[in-house]
């Protein structure tokens, strides 16, 4: 049980990713990147326990782990080596990371699985109360990706004093109070962050990243008064693009399953529904 894991324990984690993902062909949604990131940059000491690894000799063997992305919203997500299953180690590995969400009474608390998982959703209906939402993760199908789109916008990395504008927009797209120090300040620092002007105006931001080939779009958005303009298919198209030209050999990104309007415009430009995630709330 860790605050955070370290770079050997992110590629023991990653492997057993990759195992469970070749095995049950499932998604899964750990931010193992954004945590180690986060790790690197920060100076903070041990605040909470966040990492919960189960270790058979030197292999990892299970895994649990706690993130916050929105203030007061705890997601916890993990897995279990198939060859380890129906032994009590998820099961284990839970009721430490129950000890230590009781420390956390101010927080809401999310649990979230792949809706192909079958052992997942079984255990989750006995941990959580109620459903809360679902989201795609798409891939961008490069062959029905638009070849050309009028251009209005500027579009520029974004700076430090960008900061609290993103976290108004981050607000009116998706009604979320985001952590400007766990997520835009990082984006900022490390040249991910976007923002989308028209006529000098900031009027949406996006996040991009590229990590082992796999470009990722996140947190997209055009504030409310200027949607319906076509300035949301521009930035989707622009965040597409760069990241091609960074080198992706595939582009996925995320969409509440109930957002019309957001899945219409990214199956506008390419994108297919690969897996379903769905979020639950654990019982207090």
């Amino acid at each position: 049980m860790k605050n955070n894991f370290d770079e050997a324990e992110y590629h023991d984690i990653k492997k057993l990713e990759k195992i469970c993902i070749e095995h049950d062909k499932i998604s899964f949604k750990l931010e193992l990147d954004y945590k180690l990131r986060n790790v690197k940059q920060s100076n903070i000491g041990i605040i909470s326990i966040n990492e919960f690894m189960y270790y058979n000799s030197n292999e990892l063997i299970g895994y649990i782990g706690i993130s916050e992305f929105e203030q007061g919203v705890l997601e916890i997500s993990g897995l279990v080596h198939p060859e380890y299953r129906n032994r009590g180690i998820f099961t284990q590995l839970h009721n430490l990371v129950e000890a230590e969400l009781k420390k956390r009474n101010n927080h809401k608390i999310l649990v979230l699985c792949d809706n192909n998982s079958s052992l997942g959703i079984n255990f989750i209906k006995k941990v959580s109360k109620e459903y809360h939402h679902s989201e795609y993760d798409m891939i961008l199908n490069k062959d029905l990706f638009p070849k050309s789109l009028e251009h209005s916008l500027n579009i520029r990395n974004a700076s430090k004093n960008d900061a609290g504008e993103i976290a108004i927009m981050t607000k009116d797209f998706f009604d979320i109070e985001i952590k400007e120090d766990m997520v835009i300040t990082e984006s900022i620092e490390n040249g991910s962050l976007f923002i989308a002007e028209l006529n000098n105006i900031g009027i949406g931001s996006v996040r991009i990243e590229l990590i082992d080939g796999v470009g990722g779009i996140y947190g997209l958005g055009v504030l409310s008064q200027y949607r319906g303009k076509g300035y949301g298919k521009e930035l989707l198209m622009w965040s597409v693009e760069r990241l091609i030209k960074m080198g992706a050999e595939k582009v996925i990104l995320q969409v509440d399953t109930d957002n019309d309007n957001a899945l219409n415009l990214y199956k506008s430009c390419g994108f297919e529904v690969d897996h379903a995630i769905s979020y639950y709330i654990i019982k207090r």
